[in-house]
């Protein structure tokens, strides 16, 4: 086990942000002592401290009152206190957990799993089948077929301290031939139809038969293939419940919502690339103005040398003017941020789709031509994210957005960014998702938090490793463009850390920085509480004392308790991902969690082992009956 202890503060800085940050940052890292060298990467966290840090005001786990009193330097984190870790759990809960853990490690269960279960309702009958689940896999994994079942679980695990990200995790079980179908007709638009080859779309962002079935490969992540605006409806209606019965049993919850279930996914892909486009050509236009290799906040383009260099490729619109109408009102500089507002404020919503045309010096439609329903499909799922949006603050709740497949991702993450713009003003309620595998993350990351700043409110993210990894190499290797993802899991690392650090250094400096760091790796969990700790001793130099929690952290349902509920108990704010839905219906989702935990059990068996030490403790000192006090 090691230590984190505090250090007399530095002295308050007047210089700028930058310089401000490279201190922060220099700080935390030399001051991490621990009782020898060999535990610094070892056990658990211990660090005792006021509630003044980020995240140590906790919602009100049984220890929350106690670590606050432990002492005014210290806060106390142990991820091998197998007491602690499962005191939420009966015996046959831990039993339960280690016979699934241990079936998941089995290629040909997990391989035909679907098969298996398939077989099983056929031989037990539907009900017989259903209670076999809820003793099993479901249990494990699910909290409950609806709002009302779900709510003793929740309000048990609030009790020590976990809080909730409801999912409603019901999937629609299609065949392969079914969702291709659905896919290839909802992610063309008639104009593509009309016009094969005519329109210079980009081979990523047209959708591919080979890849239509969007779940191949992808194993804990929801899929929904668009059917019609009826089913958009429902699905916009089924997140409202969700966000209400996230309201009803806590006073501090999440809800979860995928965009692709709230319109027709042609739109998403349209978009994408409309971004990608303009955040290329700017990126082109500072390398001839000398600025690549700069980090993406750092290029900036000279106005006049842009105007100048457009001029000489023969185009004729005055691209000063784009960005001023008053030549005496431009700082005659733009960075990226200054870029994307071109495309801000327009009437229509297929006016967003349009790119830069180097030779004309304008700017052009990225299709032909657009139907009226068309028009409104892409109007109404703009509306339903904004229902949404309302719903969630009126009930308290935040919203977190998932991550999607990159080629909807940079359309989902703009979508996100203008909700962020009007629902974040006063306190963060939408969550936008960070998928650090990919290498544009830290950019994209650094990017939003400076419009944040800018505009004055409140910047939220969830950081996460991602979940398409598979796909999306495989997809990039036969379609033939770049490759996403970062090249390995240690750059990954590397990535994530790097994106989590910059985050925390802004909170440090500015209380409108909130991030829930979404990981069951343990090394980065005792790395946000180091830097947590530490950043404590920054914000209050720099006159910045939180009211609220600043940095969450989040685990799955099922997995990972050896964390979630020790950082619980010490006061952490940290939630579970809580799917719930129908078994039947998300028996899809199970089939997937199976895959997903075959992965993860053969690769750690720390949750085992510790599984079996609470188990044997309990045996040896005649605690085998406990049951949790709540």
């Amino acid at each position: 086990m090691f230590y984190v202890k505090t250090v007399p503060a530095l002295k308050r800085a007047s210089a700028d942000i930058h310089f401000k940050r490279l201190v922060l940052h220099r700080a935390v890292r030399c001051t991490v002592t621990s009782s020898s060298p060999a535990q610094t990467e070892h056990d658990g966290v211990r660090s005792r401290g006021g509630s003044e840090c980020p995240g140590l005001s906790g919602r009100g786990g049984r220890r929350r009152e106690g670590a606050a009193a432990a002492g005014a330097n210290e806060i106390s984190v142990d991820f091998e206190q197998t007491r602690e870790a499962y005191k939420s759990k009966d015996s046959l809960e831990l039993l339960r957990s280690l016979v699934v853990f241990k079936l998941c490690s089995y290629d040909f269960l997990v391989d035909k799993n679907k098969e298996i279960m398939d077989l099983a309702k056929k031989i037990l009958g539907q009900k017989t089948f259903d209670q076999f689940m809820k003793m099993t896999f479901y249990g494990q994994f699910v909290a409950g077929e609806d709002h009302n079942d779900i709510k003793p679980l929740i309000q048990k695990n609030h009790s020590f301290g976990v809080g909730s990200v409801l999912d409603y995790s019901v999937e629609e079980d299609i065949s392969q031939e079914e969702a291709e179908r659905k896919e290839m007709d909802s992610c063309v638009s008639a104009a593509e139809k009309e016009n094969i080859g005519k329109d210079h779309r980009e081979r990523k962002y047209q959708v591919h038969k080979q890849f239509s079935d969007r779940r191949g490969g992808v194993t804990g992540a929801r899929t929904y293939f668009y059917a019609d605006e009826a089913k958009c409806d429902q699905h916009m209606e089924t997140f409202i419940k969700c966000i209400k019965a996230s309201g009803g049993s806590s006073m501090d919850g999440f809800s979860a919502i995928k965009m692709t279930a709230l319109g027709r996914p042609q739109f998403l892909l349209q978009f994408s690339e409309v971004l990608v486009k303009w955040r290329r050509f700017f990126t082109f236009l500072a390398s001839q103005q000398g600025k690549d290799g700069l980090e993406a906040l750092e290029q900036r383009l000279e106005l006049t040398q842009l105007q100048e260099f457009m001029t000489k490729l023969g185009a004729n619109g005055d691209f000063y003017g784009w960005f001023t109408g008053r030549k005496e009102d431009s700082t005659g500089c733009i960075d990226m941020l200054d870029w994307n507002s071109l495309i801000d404020d327009r009437t229509k919503i297929s006016d967003l789709l349009v790119v830069p045309n180097v030779e004309l010096g304008k700017l052009e439609p990225l299709l032909g031509k657009f139907t009226v329903e068309e028009e409104q499909q892409m109007k109404r799922m703009l509306q339903r994210v904004d229902v949404l949006a309302k719903h969630a603050l009126e009930s308290g709740v935040r919203l977190m957005v998932d991550a999607e497949q990159t080629y909807f991702q940079p359309a989902i993450s703009r979508l996100t960014l203008e909700m962020q713009r009007t629902y974040n003003r006063e306190k963060p309620v939408i969550f936008n998702t960070y998928q650090c595998y990919l290498k544009e993350a830290y950019d994209n990351v650094t990017m939003d938090v400076e419009l944040s700043r800018r505009e004055g409110w409140h910047f939220a993210a969830k950081l996460v490793r991602g979940a398409y990894m598979y796909q999306e190499r495989e997809r990039a290797k036969e379609i033939g463009y770049e490759d996403p993802i970062n090249p390995d899991y240690e750059s990954t690392n590397r990535m994530y850390h790097r994106c989590l650090d910059y985050v925390l250094d802004e909170i440090a400096l500015n209380r409108k920085a909130n991030v829930m760091v979404a990981s069951h790796n343990e090394d980065t969990v005792k790395h946000t509480l180091t830097r947590q700790v530490l950043c404590c001793i920054q914000m209050n130099e720099l006159g910045l004392i939180p009211t609220e929690n600043k940095v969450y952290f989040g685990q799955l349902l099922g997995m990972c308790d050896q964390i979630s509920f020790p950082l619980g108990q010490a006061g952490f704010p940290v939630y579970k991902y809580v799917p719930y839905g129908p078994v039947n219906e998300v028996m899809p989702y199970l089939s997937r969690r199976a895959q997903e935990n075959r992965g993860f059990m053969k690769g750690a068996q720390k949750e085992r082992e510790l599984l079996w030490k609470e188990l044997k403790r309990r045996l040896a000192s005649g605690e085998l009956l406990y049951k949790p006090v709540y």
